[in-house]
């Protein structure tokens, strides 16, 4: 596999060149929020993290640094160190990023990578304007009922997220008793990865036509 094009690492004319060719930009949208009491408040952004460096590297799509704040549901638990912004906040400093790529670089499509599903957030990433094309992508969206052993998955802190963040940073995921509780493995979230990083690819990231 090829390395990541993360836009923080290129000088000035490498950010150029790279993204006028592709015309095409991933953007991660994290969260610090609960997700269990297991699991750390980074835990979207870290996920996101991972699937825009591997989806980079796959597409040769740049990938911009994580956006590491959301909107969250009132009604959403609450602990120390938990952030959020409001849905006017997160809109403006999206709508104003998105613009500076756009107008600095020739961005023609940016695509937002979520795993936030709170409609406030959700609002505010998908009714940005701009010149071009934004597409916003879920990725915690699709079925992974194959995948799991409980039939209806819980996101926040159950068997899907733990999955995950097992195979992605498995020393950060706490409490081993809830793990087995939850069915999470290493395994099943390696496999989960990969099953998101191609339906991305394959729905989002097909080379564009000439």
């Amino acid at each position: 596999m090829n390395r990541p094009v993360r836009l923080h690492e290129l000088t000035p004319d490498e950010a150029r060149e790279s993204l006028r060719a592709s015309g095409r930009l991933l953007l991660p949208a994290g969260t610090l929020e609960m997700r269990g009491r297991h699991l750390p408040l980074g835990t979207d952004s870290m996920l996101l993290e991972r699937l825009a460096d591997d989806l980079s590297a796959r597409t040769g799509v740049p990938r911009a640094p994580v956006v590491p704040v959301g909107v969250h549901f009132r009604r959403d638990e609450t602990a120390p160190g938990v952030a959020a912004l409001t849905r006017k906040t997160l809109h403006r400093v999206m709508n104003e990023l998105i613009a500076s790529w756009e107008e600095g670089a020739g961005v023609r499509e940016t695509i937002i990578l979520t795993a936030h599903a709170a409609e406030p957030h959700v609002e505010a990433l998908s009714t940005i304007r701009a010149r071009g094309s934004v597409r916003v992508v879920d990725v915690l969206g699709f079925d992974f009922r194959a995948f799991l052993d409980h039939p209806r998955p819980t996101v926040h802190g159950g068997e899907l997220d733990t999955s995950l963040l097992l195979f992605v940073a498995p020393e950060l995921v706490r409490d081993a008793e809830t793990v087995t509780r939850l069915s999470a493995s290493r395994e099943k979230g390696g496999r989960i990865h990969e099953y998101i990083l191609e339906q991305v690819e394959a729905r989002w990231l097909r080379p564009q036509p000439v």
